[in-house]
């Protein structure tokens, strides 16, 4: 089976107009045969957004479009490609509650999601830390550091493996290292990512939950490596965690974008 099991869609407000049938129809001339369609879910009501165009996720009104869209998209291509209906969920701390009624009411509609963090609290505000350059200079200032801003991304990372969402929380966990995304401009040093990461794994693994193979890091400039790197995948496999190949893909042409150099890696 050749899955790529994260990918976005027009309704991403940070993506591309690309039509959801030139995504399906990229990954058919590809030899893919499953397609996980995973849009940034709805953020909680109660949650603002902190990137300056409130563009991190699709809103509540677009929602209901997009599941129906996905539902004839995936009877139309059903005899050339297993089309799975589902989100990527954010993991907000304090926010649980909202996230768990949020996959109460939404779970029984989708195939397969992803649960994954990219906002942090610091004490003064949220950020979110793949938006920018400038705003993961800020969390950095804000927290004290480089080595905060991993440990503070690490702990809520493992909270969000451990926190309980309901019967629909995702089982697949995303980019794992997305913490990385600046890491030539922000290097770091420290072996604190190494142990906390372990414990994860530990988690993840007697969870039974999927690991997000995701191959994004390698078309930014400032990361050049896979999310995690192929040496936490290779700690991963220890724990027998199952590793998803996911191009994240916000445009059609990036659909299964790498894809060779994981199914190398996985061979190897």
């Amino acid at each position: 089976m050749k899955w790529d099991g994260h990918v976005h869609t027009p309704y991403c407000p940070h993506g591309s107009s690309d039509s959801i049938k030139k995504y399906v129809e990229t990954a058919i001339k590809r030899g893919f045969t499953r397609l996980s369609f995973t849009e940034h879910a709805p953020l909680p009501k109660s949650f603002m957004d902190p990137t300056p165009h409130k563009d991190s996720s699709m809103n509540f009104v677009q929602l209901e479009k997009y599941l129906k869209e996905l539902r004839q998209v995936k009877q139309r291509y059903k005899d050339d490609i297993s089309i799975q209906i589902g989100l990527e969920v954010d993991y907000i701390e304090g926010f649980q509650k909202e996230i768990t009624d949020f996959l109460n009411d939404y779970g029984p509609m989708l195939d397969d999601s992803i649960l994954s963090v990219h906002f942090l609290k610091t004490h003064q505000k949220w950020l979110c830390i793949d938006y920018s350059r400038e705003m993961f200079q800020e969390v950095i200032n804000q927290l004290g550091g480089i080595e905060k801003v991993y440990e503070r991304y690490y702990q809520v990372y493992l909270e969000a493996v451990e926190s309980d969402l309901g019967f629909f929380k995702p089982k697949r966990m995303g980019h794992l290292t997305l913490v990385r995304k600046f890491n030539k401009k922000f290097p770091i040093t420290t072996s604190y990512e190494t142990k906390i990461i372990r414990e994860i794994f530990k988690k993840m693994s007697s969870s039974q939950y999927q690991l997000d193979m995701n191959t994004a890091g390698t078309r930014k400039k400032d990361c050049g490596q896979i999310y995690p790197t192929e040496t936490i995948l290779q700690e991963a496999m220890q724990y027998k965690i199952p590793l998803i190949f996911g191009s994240d893909a916000h445009c059609a042409n990036d659909v299964g974008a790498d894809y060779q150099r994981v199914e190398t890696f996985l061979n190897s």
